[in-house]
């Protein structure tokens, strides 16, 4: 038995500090299910620019969610908690209409939205996708579909016939956050991922740290070996950017190129509660969803 401010804490029983952070939990979760009810969703947008200078590849969809007041609930304060949750499976949902939506409000745009293994399995957000590509197929063709190293590992042979299914349909699939889980090389061969997202630590001062250096070689390889684009996440620095570049990769997102932003280039008039700059996207994990 221990003690606490001489008070007794019982075998099996939370210490208060614990008890408080359960109850921060609670309160948090509960504004995410109230603003999903009130429909305060949306997506922030940040580019994907091409590393030959090229422009903009495409665009990231990134949700938000919205409390009582328009301000932002940070994800990081929430999007663990409800990975197991049909709460995240809802989130799934929101970002993928919101992502139909604007591919069909906006011809040109290409968007990749973030999804998690297990919404394969959640009928309402494959409703949502199925719907989509029998009713509006052109729109389909522009959409990626962003699934963590992670999240694919929990279901490997599940993701990959649905991919399959997909990619008949002209969907992209990347692979988020390459290099940070524990993908084996027999299921990246497998998976046939059309992009690979490397993971923002290994791009962390790349320029100036040998360690980085050799892994982003070994991983930009790699990712050519199977013919995948690659796309650096959470560049945030022209030194790292040029390195980058001389490197061989295709693709640069982050903070030094583009923030995530409600109101993108090609929307003429925004709504007015999209007009703040939607925070740091980039490759930060508690951002990404």
């Amino acid at each position: 038995m221990g003690h606490m401010r001489g008070r007794p804490v019982e075998a099996g029983l939370a210490s208060p500090l614990e008890a408080a952070i359960a109850e921060r939990d609670r309160g948090t979760l509960a504004m995410v299910r109230a603003a999903l009810a009130r429909g305060d969703a949306v997506l922030a947008f940040q580019p994907v620019l091409r590393a030959d200078g090229g422009g903009v590849a495409f665009y990231e969809g990134l949700i938000r969610i919205l409390d009582e007041t328009g301000r932002v609930i940070p994800a990081r304060d929430f999007i663990g908690a409800v990975e197991d949750l049909d709460l995240g499976r809802q989130i799934d949902c929101v970002a993928l209409r919101l992502g139909l939506q604007a591919l069909q409000e906006h011809p040109g745009l290409r968007l990749s939205v973030n999804m998690s293994a297990r919404s394969v399995g959640y009928p309402e957000w494959m409703q949502i996708l199925r719907r989509a590509t029998r009713q509006e197929p052109a729109t389909v063709r522009r959409l990626i579909l962003e699934i963590t190293e992670t999240s694919a590992m929990l279901m490997p042979e599940l993701v990959k016939v649905f991919m399959a299914e997909m990619r008949d349909k002209g969907i992209l699939f990347a692979l988020d956050d390459f290099g940070a889980g524990q993908t084996s090389f027999r299921h990246l061969r497998h998976f046939s991922f059309d992009i690979v997202k490397i993971d923002g630590d290994f791009t962390r001062a790349v320029d100036a740290d040998p360690d980085n250096q050799v892994l982003y070689e070994a991983l930009i390889g790699l990712a050519r070996h199977f013919d995948m684009l690659t796309v650096a996440e959470a560049v945030e620095s022209p030194e790292e950017a040029r390195w980058l570049t001389a490197a061989g990769i295709g693709c640069l997102q982050g903070f030094h190129l583009g923030v995530p932003v409600f109101d993108p280039p090609w929307r003429a008039r925004p709504a007015e509660h999209r007009r703040k700059r939607a925070g740091r996207g980039g490759g930060a994990p508690q951002d990404r969803r």
